[in-house]
Formats: C-alpha cells, structure tokens, sequence
C-alpha cells in the first residue's frame, strides 16, 4: 500500500507540471511566433520484486520477479520549432521568418548586483517597429515591442534614418526608400542577422517569447549557427518575408486533448492514494 501511495505521489507531481505546461501552450495560442513546449518524462526508479519459489509453476516460462517502479518525473520541457502559419499584417515593419531560424536582439537587463547589462537574446517574434533614437538625433532604430534592439550581421542594432520607409528583401537586408524624395537612391540601413536553430532542446527560455544560451554552454556553434546570407543553404533554407507574422504553432484541438488526457491520468493517481489510504485505515482498525 505504501508503494501505491509513493508511485502516485511522485506521478501526481509530473502530471502537475505537464498540466502547467499544455496551459501555457493554451494560453500562448494567439502569440506571435510562440513555438509550444513539449514534455518528456522518465522513470524515477524502477526495481525488481521478488516472488516466493512457489510461484514457479509447471509450464511457466517468465522468472521470477516483476518490475515495480516508483512514478514518474518530468525531465525536460522541449520546445517544437515547428513552423507556423504565416497570416499578412499590411506592416511593413512585420516580419515572419521562414525556416528554423530566430532573429538575434540585444536586451537590456539587470546582472545579480542591480547594474545594467546587455544580453544576447533571441526570438522568432517579428513584430518590430521604429523607435527614436537619442535626443537631437535624426536615427530610428528596429526594435521589437518592448524596446530590444533587432541586431544587423555587423553585431550592431539596424538603423533607418529619419523620413524613410523600410523595405526588406527575402534574405533580410534591409533598404530604407525616402519618403520625401522619392527620387533619391535607397540608403542601405544593414542586415538583420539571423542564426539558424540546431538543438532547440538546449534553449533557454527567458520569458516574453525570448530565449538564451544556458550559462553552462562552452560551444555557441552547437545550438546556434549565424546564418550567412552569401552562403545558399538549400537543405535548410532560412529566409524572411516582410508584411507577414507567423502565428504560433500550437494546435488548440490538440492540447486540449492532452489536457483531457493529463486530468483523467492525475484524477487515477489521486484516486490510488484514497484507496491505499482506505485499506491502510482499515488494517490499523483491525481487532484481533
């Protein structure tokens, strides 16, 4: 009975988590770019039980022994980059990426002592829009929603100077077209840089469809490669389409079937424990 109760415990948790994680997928069905998280799950412990000699019987074939585990543990929360539906906005300043690439942005942050800090992020969100620059400047800058910096493939934020509408080519490069002169030449405004996506497993995930390298990674190359756009890729080709955003790609009718599923399997487990309970009640009610 004990070892019903702790099998269902420790499951009951992962099931919690797995049931935190198809809400989020929900949640995020609408987001722009939100690539869904997938559970994995491992056996805790499994061990050998053990049978008395009288179980083995004429005839039969399998040894003695079953295999009696422990629950389950949720492992690793994988994110699927599969892509998603790309609807038009009409927003030259949207872009949808096409491939298992992610825009590269520069965010400001705070470190462990409260100083403000830069960090490398990355997104496949490509809602951007043109903020100014500093006071008495005549620059804009791509920026995404919340203010990070979109990164040209010279390391530095993508600029567009002031008058001027954005036009971007299927390999990102971006060309500003004057809107008072329309006569006059385009002004080359950069690059947008681009890596392509090689363990997604090994992303972190920073919050507000951002995600970042683990502390622990030695080898950037390994989880994401820079993409060059001089360099064709036809096995895996990563390009841009500007007007457009990719809608996320998570299947609604989908994760709430897993959400029916992740219910019934944690309402058995919590049902285990009321039943060992009840029979662990009446054996310490027993009266010799």
């Amino acid at each position: 009975m004990n070892n019903s109760m702790i099998n269902s415990s420790v499951s009951m948790r992962a099931l919690q988590q797995k049931l935190d994680l198809t809400a989020n997928n929900i949640a995020n069905v609408n987001t722009t770019g939100y690539k869904r998280k997938e559970a994995s799950f491992q056996d805790v412990l499994t061990s050998v039980k053990q049978q008395p000699r009288g179980f083995q019987k004429e005839g039969r074939l399998s040894p003695l022994g079953y295999n009696q585990g422990w629950g389950a543990k949720l492992v690793h929360a994988e994110v699927n980059m599969a892509q998603g539906s790309l609807v038009a906005s009409e927003n030259p300043l949207d872009v949808a990426i096409e491939g298992d690439g992610m825009f590269e942005l520069t965010v400001n942050t705070l470190d462990a002592n409260g100083q403000p800090v830069q960090q490398t992020a990355w997104t496949r969100n490509g809602a951007f829009q043109l903020s100014p620059g500093p006071a008495g400047s005549d620059t804009f800058y791509l920026t995404t929603k919340d203010g990070h910096f979109v990164m040209g493939a010279d390391d530095n934020p993508i600029s567009v100077p002031a008058n001027h509408q954005v036009r971007i080519d299927a390999g990102g490069s971006v060309m500003a077209y004057s809107e008072t002169d329309k006569s006059a030449a385009p002004v080359p405004a950069g690059q947008i840089k681009m890596v392509r996506v090689i363990r997604p497993q090994l992303l972190e995930q920073m919050g507000d469809n951002l995600y970042g390298l683990p502390q622990n990674a030695t080898n950037r190359e390994e989880i994401l490669q820079t993409v060059d756009p001089a360099v064709p890729n036809e096995a895996d080709p990563i390009t841009v389409r500007q007007g457009f955003l990719e809608q996320s790609n998570v299947n609604l009718a989908d994760e709430m079937s897993e959400l029916t599923i992740v219910q019934r399997a944690f309402q058995l487990n919590s049902r285990a424990i009321t039943s060992s309970d009840t029979m662990m009640n009446l054996a310490n009610n027993l009266r010799g």
